[in-house]
């Protein structure tokens, strides 16, 4: 199969798994073109699908994030903002984009969030818990983490990670599975997870689920030779 390079960098060739997102769109075009009657056929049907292929997701037990939680950062925004998105699951362009407007105080007193997600154009009401809120600082307006920068999460971000002796290869979007998996982890059912993570489709979720299942764990530890 050929490969298609990079548009940012052009020496690059795109994974498989954008490839299949970028082919996927193109046959919803075609779907939505021969529905409206612009194509006489349904040309998908002749086209093959380009199937993803599962990726492994990185991610900190609770105990690693308290320890990450516990060592010195020398971009005290970039602790700030690594430790909200443990504690919420936000991706890093929500919270870049994070207003101090979207905060409201729920029927129960509590803090929740009010945002439409950049990457899915979700609209969503998010509860988050009063530690998290601490993390954003005094309140004020316009952006929440306004010293916040995408290039902090590369270089900075791996060298307090090291600090931290944590040596999983953990993006800031690790933070995100980080936050799925010690809630299932903890009891929280999938369905909430996944309302939490505004995903779409529940089986989405379902991956963090099978990371944690502990079903699993008693059927590998039934079989014994000893």
């Amino acid at each position: 199969m050929l490969r298609s390079l990079q548009l940012k960098h052009s020496n690059r060739p795109i994974s498989l798994n954008s490839a299949s997102g970028y082919y996927s769109t193109f046959r919803g075009l075609l779907k939505i073109a021969y529905r409206d009657k612009w194509l006489r056929e349904n040309i998908n049907d002749y086209l093959d699908k380009i199937e993803p292929q599962d990726v492994k997701k990185e991610y900190l037990t609770l105990d690693e994030v308290k320890q990450l939680a516990a060592t010195p950062c020398d971009l005290p925004v970039l602790k700030a903002a690594s430790l909200f998105a443990c504690l919420t699951g936000l991706r890093i362009s929500d919270i870049l984009n994070l207003q101090w407007e979207d905060f409201a105080l729920a029927p129960d007193q509590g803090y929740c969030l009010r945002i439409r997600t950049q990457k899915t154009q979700t609209e969503a009401t998010l509860p988050i818990s009063y530690e998290a809120y601490e993390l954003c600082g005094t309140p004020g307006t316009g952006k929440v983490f306004k010293e916040l920068k995408r290039s902090m999460i590369n270089y900075p971000l791996k060298n307090w990670l090291k600090k931290a002796g944590i040596t999983k290869p953990i993006t800031f979007h690790g933070f995100r599975h980080s936050y799925a998996v010690i809630q299932i982890s903890l009891g929280t059912d999938i369905y909430t997870v996944s309302k939490m993570l505004t995903h779409k489709n529940v089986s989405t979720t379902q991956i963090y689920a099978d990371l944690v299942n502990t079903k699993k764990r008693e059927t590998a530890n039934k079989i014994s030779l000893k």
